[in-house]
C-alpha cells in the first residue's frame, strides 16, 4: 500500500496541536507564576467561571481533558478552596462543582490577563482574519465530532 508523505510541519492536526500548545503556555506561563495554576487546573476554572457549576463529567466535555486530569485538577482546586462541591441531586455518584468566592475572585483576577495575551496573539489579524478563523476553527471542532460521533 503506498501512502502519500508529508512533511510533519505541513500536517494539520500537529499545526492546530502546537500552535494550541505555543498561546497556551504563553498564557499559561502568567498564572503559573503569579497564581500557581496548572493549564488543567485553569481550565477548569475558566469553564467554572464562564458556566457557573458542572459536573466532572461536563468538565470533560467542556475541556476535552481525560478524566484523570479534569479529576486532579478538581482535587487541587478543593484543596485550595477555589472550587466546591454540591450534591447532585440528579445523580448521586456525582456532584456539582463552583467556584467558590475566593476561586471567583481569582478567576476575576486572572481573565483579564488572559484576554490581554489573548488580544496580543491576535494582533497580527486583522478584524476580519480574526472572524474567520474563529469560523474555521468552528467548523473544524463541529467536523472532528461528527467524525467521532459526538
Amino acid at each position: 500500500m503506498t501512502r502519500n508523505m508529508t512533511r510533519l510541519s505541513d500536517f494539520l492536526p500537529y499545526r492546530i496541536s502546537i500552535t494550541s500548545n505555543a498561546v497556551s503556555d504563553l498564557i499559561a506561563r502568567e498564572y503559573r507564576t503569579r497564581f500557581g495554576l496548572k493549564i488543567p487546573e485553569w481550565r477548569v476554572m475558566a469553564v467554572l467561571g464562564d458556566v457557573g457549576e458542572a459536573t466532572q463529567r461536563e468538565l470533560v466535555a467542556a475541556t476535552r481533558m481525560d478524566k484523570v486530569a479534569v479529576n486532579r485538577a478538581t482535587k487541587t482546586l478543593g484543596d485550595r478552596a477555589l472550587i466546591q462541591r454540591a450534591p447532585n441531586m440528579s445523580d448521586g455518584r456525582s456532584h456539582h462543582l463552583a467556584l467558590t468566592p475566593a476561586g471567583r475572585a481569582l478567576y476575576g483576577e486572572i481573565m483579564p490577563l488572559a484576554l490581554e495575551m489573548e488580544a496580543q496573539v491576535l494582533a497580527v489579524l486583522d478584524d476580519q482574519e480574526q472572524a474567520q478563523l474563529g469560523n474555521l476553527l468552528g467548523k473544524l471542532l463541529h467536523r472532528a465530532d461528527e467524525l467521532t460521533g459526538d
